[in-house]
Formats: structure tokens, C-alpha cells, sequence
């Protein structure tokens, strides 16, 4: 008969991920996932982890049992931005840990918008931080790279982990709405759904748009209006936290790689030398499409770009000048203040 491995065991092997909570039991889900599986994922959730059966442990004994809190910090994002692609250079056994959109936070937004209490949310997204947020090696960060529909916890998340540094990426508001178009229905229904979301959390009142035309808007001023949201409250961030953020533009990335995950690394305080740095850039992680493995040939980002523009043309012109026009009624900025890169 196999034996259960005792909770001290599990929570302090790194290999279980602390996957899902469910506020009904007030459980954790752990999944035994290996730092090469994580890698090799896009992201973290039940359809590339496979159906296996979690280890279900309770909230107080996970934490009772847990090691102390390691370094931790986070790329937010506001999606089709090549996030996936900065957390997964930064999965670098000794210095680093990358963890593509943990589905634990996400839980927690759910389970606030089902009437979760706020002081109750707060403590185990505290808890649930500091069970991510253990290293597969000593001295490692951990580099967590949230589900954009995360962001309203951003301001909690930041004021728990007061050490943590943020970096805010974004996708210029063109590129963006061409992102969404190039998607098709599904695109434009993602849109949609977020933004349900920040509607419910509060976030689209300062944009002057008036409620009651909310159901005219077409499915890219939908989008423009989710974009907008967003870049305020990073904006908004910005200026609060000062020192602890720099913000991003997904342009500059792509066209300066190596002066990127400098930047980054010199903002998280990790120990990354040039060399390092080449070695990422030539490595497997720049050579593939982060969010499903195939190759990557040169030039394909920007020619998948081109022809969103050319067949959404109209459009997205249209779009745009409404958006600039809303952007400078609500005093947000396209290019946001702090840039990580000048």
C-alpha cells in the first residue's frame, strides 16, 4: 500500500504547484508538475496540465507546513503583449522562476465576484503568494506572470509583498485592436467577457463612455474600451508605487530583447550577466511561439500584423481615432509614464 507523503514533504518540494483554491472547503489544489513541464507549457491551467487528480490539503495545513516566503515579483499585463514569451525567459534555474498565469488567482478573483469577503480574500491570496512563491533552488525569485483578469488585485497584491517589484507590459493600442481582429469570433468574444469583468470591478466608469450606449459599441471599441481600462489604472500605479514599477511597450521588446531582459533583470535584482542574457536570446525560448511550441521563423510577428491590418483595415482606423479621442478626454496616456526602456 502506498503511503500519502506527510504535508511536510509536499510543501517543501516545489514540484507541487499550488494549482486551485476552493473557497467551499477552504482547500488547496496541488498538482505535481516538474520545472521542465512548467517550461514547456504556456501556461498553467487544466488544459495543458491534463486531468490528472490534485492533492487536496487544507488551507491551514498547507500554510502550517509551508517554508518561509521567497523573493517574488510579477509581470502584469494587459494580454496579446508577448508576456508569455518575457516569463518564460525568465525561467532560469539558480536566478529565476517564471509561472504563466497561476489559475489560484484567478480563483480568487471568482470567488470575489461571488461575494467572497474582502478580509477573507486577502488572507489567502497572502497565502496562496507564499505558496507560489517557493523556489525551486535556493536564491531563486519567482517571476509570476498573472492572468490579465487579475489586475484589479494588483494594488492588494503589491501593498502584501511591499519588496516586490512590477513590471506593467502592454501592446500599443493599434497593435492591440489588430491582435483582436486577426482572432476572429473568439477574439471578439474574449473582449467582450473582459469586459464584463472590469465593468464589475469599477473600471470602466472613468473613460466617459456613457452606460447606456455600452451595448452599441462594436466589438473593437469594446476592445479599445478594455485597453483603455486598463492602461489607466497601470498609469494610475505608476505614479503610486513609483520606484517599484516600470512600464513596457511590447514594441520595444521584440526590437530590443537583450536590452529588455537587462532592464527586467535590473529591476527584479537579479544576478544576470550578458552572457546569460545571449545564451536566452539564442536558446529554445526566442526560436518558438510561446503559446504553442512551433517554430518561430523571423519576421513572422510582424507579417501576421500586417495582414490584420490589411483585412481589418477600416476598421481599426476608425476604432483608433475613437479610442485616441476617449484616451484624451479621461487623461489617460498611450505611452505610459516609467518606461523600463528610454
Amino acid at each position: 500500500m502506498t503511503q500519502s507523503p506527510s504535508f511536510q514533504t509536499v510543501m517543501h518540494d516545489p514540484q507541487w504547484l499550488a494549482h486551485r483554491y476552493d473557497p467551499g472547503h477552504d482547500a488547496f489544489h496541488l498538482r505535481h508538475v516538474s520545472r521542465a513541464r512548467r517550461a514547456a507549457m504556456p501556461f498553467l491551467t487544466d488544459e495543458y496540465l491534463g486531468n490528472d487528480e490534485p492533492l487536496i490539503l487544507r488551507r491551514v495545513d498547507a500554510v502550517e507546513h509551508a517554508p518561509p516566503a521567497s523573493p517574488i515579483h510579477f509581470i502584469f499585463h494587459s494580454a496579446y503583449c508577448c508576456s508569455t514569451l518575457l516569463a518564460a525567459a525568465f525561467d532560469i534555474p539558480g536566478t529565476s522562476m517564471g509561472l504563466k498565469e497561476p489559475v489560484l488567482l484567478n480563483d480568487l478573483v471568482g470567488w470575489r465576484h461571488r461575494g467572497g469577503g474582502g478580509a477573507q480574500v486577502a488572507r489567502v491570496m497572502d497565502e496562496g503568494l507564499r505558496l507560489l512563491a517557493r523556489p525551486f533552488s535556493a536564491g531563486e525569485a519567482t517571476i509570476v506572470k498573472p492572468s490579465n483578469i487579475v489586475n484589479p488585485l494588483i494594488p492588494a497584491i503589491m501593498a502584501m509583498r511591499p519588496d516586490a517589484r512590477a513590471l506593467f507590459l502592454y501592446a500599443p493600442l493599434e497593435a492591440y485592436l489588430a491582435s483582436i481582429a486577426r482572432k476572429g469570433m473568439w477574439g471578439r468574444l474574449w473582449v467582450r467577457d473582459l469586459f464584463g469583468k472590469l465593468l464589475r470591478e469599477g473600471m470602466l466608469g472613468s473613460l466617459g463612455i456613457a452606460p447606456e450606449t455600452y451595448l452599441g459599441l462594436t466589438d473593437l471599441q469594446v476592445a479599445a474600451a478594455g485597453w483603455l481600462a486598463q492602461h489607466q489604472q497601470f498609469q494610475t500605479l505608476a505614479g503610486t508605487l513609483n520606484q517599484r514599477v516600470a512600464t513596457l511597450n511590447s514594441e520595444t521588446f521584440v526590437d530590443r530583447p537583450g536590452d529588455t531582459l537587462g532592464a527586467v533583470g535590473r529591476l527584479f535584482d537579479l544576478d544576470l550577466d550578458p552572457s546569460a542574457i545571449t545564451a536566452i536570446i539564442n536558446g529554445p525560448v526566442f526560436s518558438r511561439d510561446a503559446k504553442n511550441g512551433n517554430a518561430f521563423a523571423p519576421g513572422r510577428r510582424a507579417a501576421d500584423a500586417k495582414s490584420g491590418v490589411a483585412l481589418h483595415g477600416e476598421e481599426l482606423e476608425k476604432v483608433a481615432i475613437w479610442a485616441h479621442h476617449v484616451a484624451e478626454s479621461a487623461g489617460i496616456c498611450v505611452a505610459l509614464p516609467q518606461s523600463l526602456i528610454r
